[in-house]
């Protein structure tokens, strides 16, 4: 029965800080696609460029993640690099497939909701988060 607790625990653990980056990608959608219309420019940026500004902004939310909620949820080091390394992951997937969703109902896409892209985000946000939460 203890072993039951302490795997629920892990997974609550798990779950709060994926959810938190959920927070900060879904922010970061909604900001993106109102500040979208003033600054089209004729060609979009280059790729690697926009791969550069993507993890910018994932440690930026990643800075202000660990600013506003300093104590990590995830207390054991090995969880802590698993969510490192799959909470990126899922984020991706799930990015991938809002702009399906989002291309399925011919709206206008954000790079974000793609994989790369959304998995650049979340790993710059979780490593801040890895780096600098307690």
């Amino acid at each position: 029965m203890e072993i039951l607790s302490e795997i629920a625990g892990w997974l609550l653990q798990f779950l709060g800080e994926f959810l938190l980056q959920v927070m900060g990608e879904a922010l970061a959608e909604l900001l993106g696609h109102a500040v979208k219309k003033p600054f089209r420019r004729p060609r979009p940026p280059h790729p690697g460029l926009a791969a550069l500004g993507y993890l910018t902004f994932g440690a930026i939310a990643g800075g202000l993640s660990v600013w506003l909620v300093p104590t990590l949820f995830i207390k054991a080091m090995w969880l802590r690099i698993a969510n490192l390394a799959l909470t990126p992951l899922a984020l991706g997937l799930l990015m991938d497939a809002v702009g399906s969703w989002r291309e399925r109902r011919e709206k206008a896409l954000l790079r974000l909701e793609t994989f790369a892209y959304g998995f650049c985000f979340a790993f710059a946000m979780a490593a801040v988060r890895f780096a600098f939460g307690r």
